[in-house]
């Protein structure tokens, strides 16, 4: 009983109704199509504007809490170097966001609550309210999110989404899920058959994700542990142009240089922070002029890892969430799925 309380019914007829009046509550983004199959995260207003049925945006969500490029801070030098902090964050809802950017989200959220805690990047978390949707297939041949369990909602979001199929089953999972279902009066209680509904689905859900890749995912951090010499990194230092493009579409990638940039005056200006990239060789620089990882293979090697190895040992998860971004976004056809196949291979399968 005490469960079927946590959900809620929403009728497809009052989709529209929910996604403008949450549109007038505060900022709402979506997913929305920008033509030959790609998707974005945007504003919208009504449910007309946005598409539920959508491959993994070009940019996943975490745009929105750690955007591409922000300023922290001004500067006057004139003044005894008196700053300003800048802190100019919106509430704003994002709707429709899959499973795997929601693990995204818990990936980062853990990242930037360490020690020295990222308070802009905190504070921006605090204001922004998530409600996720549940893929019940696969978007497309890229995605491996049943290899790194993020097929399953697991938390991270304040309500979530289930296609039920003339119906939405709606989990509330937060304060915030359950003020919007109180404020927005379209919802109904659920009743045990909607819960009968949404466990016979994940039963086929469990049928349909498999793991896509022909290897154990309990075994991936050994097999990492073994693979820092593989020829994998070999073969892939002769592809890889050092784009960066498959960092900066990963929902976990958060790498980011901060610079000043002086007005015309040289007195007075601003600190700004960007997304970087560890795959560009400047970035891999360190003091001295030393570089570390000088080869592209090195630096693809070093990404992998970031991925499978090191979050694990300390974060007891991976960082890979399995949304196929990387692979779609490779100018240079490497694919992730193949890259985890030739490893294991290398291993003995």
């Amino acid at each position: 009983m005490q469960e079927l309380l946590q959900y809620h019914v929403l009728k497809k007829e009052n989709l529209d109704g929910l996604v403008t009046r949450l549109a007038k509550l505060q900022p709402l983004a979506a997913p929305v199509a920008k033509g030959d199959g790609n998707f974005a995260f945007a504003s919208v207003h009504e449910a007309g504007e946005m598409t539920l049925d959508y491959v993994p945006t070009i940019l996943p969500p975490k745009k929105y809490f750690l955007p591409p490029r922000e300023t922290l801070l001004h500067f006057d030098v004139r003044r005894g170097m008196h700053v300003e902090t800048v802190g100019d964050n919106q509430p704003l809802t994002l709707f429709g966001v899959h499973t795997c950017d929601i693990a995204g989200i818990q990936c980062l959220n853990m990242v930037f609550s360490e020690r020295p805690r990222d308070y802009n990047y905190l504070l921006r978390k605090r204001l922004i309210t998530v409600i996720g949707l549940e893929c019940n297939g696969y978007c497309d041949a890229n995605a491996s999110c049943a290899l790194v369990g993020a097929s399953l909602p697991n938390g991270g979001y304040d309500l979530f989404l289930t296609d039920l199929g003339d119906r939405f089953l709606v989990h509330v999972n937060t304060q915030a899920g359950d003020d919007i279902v109180d404020t927005i009066k379209v919802f109904a209680p659920a009743a045990a058959g909607d819960l009968e509904a949404l466990a016979a689905l994940r039963e086929r859900k469990r049928g349909t994700f498999r793991n896509e890749v022909a290897l154990d995912p309990r075994k991936l951090p050994e097999l990492f542990s073994r693979s820092l010499e593989s020829p994998v990194w070999h073969d892939l230092d002769g592809r890889c142009l050092a784009c960066g493009n498959c960092t900066l579409v990963c929902p976990t990638c958060y790498c980011f240089d901060v610079r000043d940039e002086f007005r015309i005056d040289l007195a007075t200006g601003r600190r700004i922070r960007a997304w970087e990239s560890c795959q560009s060789e400047p970035f891999a620089l360190v003091a001295g002029g030393e570089n570390f990882r000088k080869t592209r293979g090195s630096r693809q090697r070093h990404r992998y890892f970031r991925k499978f190895a090191y979050p694990f040992g300390k974060y007891h998860r991976f960082f890979c969430t399995g949304c196929g971004r990387c692979t779609r976004a490779c100018m240079a056809g490497i694919k992730l799925k193949e890259t985890l196949t030739a490893l294991a291979w290398g291993q003995g399968g």
